[in-house]
């Protein structure tokens, strides 16, 4: 289940809400879309221990892929490798792949594989947006692995993969 924010019209709107700039940070065109646990947290206090989900990281991940074999060329994934904020880990993700009138990138995710909730963002594109790119902040429970995976028109998947450490958890802050 996933909460969508589209992005809105930014040229005769009254003064934005923190979320409605999140938002308006993705190209015109895009879709940010935050698990529904991950808003439910934003929103209540934690209780208790938040252990990985393993079952659910490959649960997200294979459902991404499918039966494509994922290329490692073509996506840019920036994290630092060192968490100093684990609540608010700064990821960007850029295809690099020329975008054409052909094949585009239709979709970008973005998982922490020992979190709790492992899919961290969901961002899709249009053909009008020209380019996909996308960054947001990401929430640690523990130093991890951070996935991102693009899907492109042509079917074809890429991926990127950065290991971040973090000095405390940022899921029990």
């Amino acid at each position: 289940c996933l909460s969508e924010l589209r992005v809105p019209d930014m040229s005769s709107s009254p003064p934005l809400s923190r979320r409605d700039l999140v938002a308006g940070a993705v190209a015109a065109g895009a879709v940010l879309a935050l698990p529904s646990a991950a808003m439910a947290q934003a929103k209540a206090p934690l209780v208790g221990p938040l252990a990985p989900n393993p079952v659910e990281f490959k649960k997200q991940l294979n459902a991404f892929i499918g039966s494509a074999t994922p290329l490692t060329e073509g996506l840019l994934l920036d994290v630092s490798i060192l968490a100093d904020n684990p609540s608010a880990v700064p990821v960007k993700v850029k295809v690099t792949q020329p975008i054409t009138d052909t094949d585009w990138c239709e979709e970008i995710i973005v998982l922490a594989d020992l979190n709790p909730s492992p899919l961290a963002c969901k961002v899709q594109f249009t053909q009008s947006n020209g380019t996909a790119e996308a960054s947001v902040r990401v929430r640690l429970a523990q130093s991890q692995t951070i996935h991102a995976l693009a899907r492109m028109k042509s079917g074809q998947i890429l991926s990127a993969s950065q290991a971040v450490t973090v000095a405390a958890s940022g899921c029990g802050m």
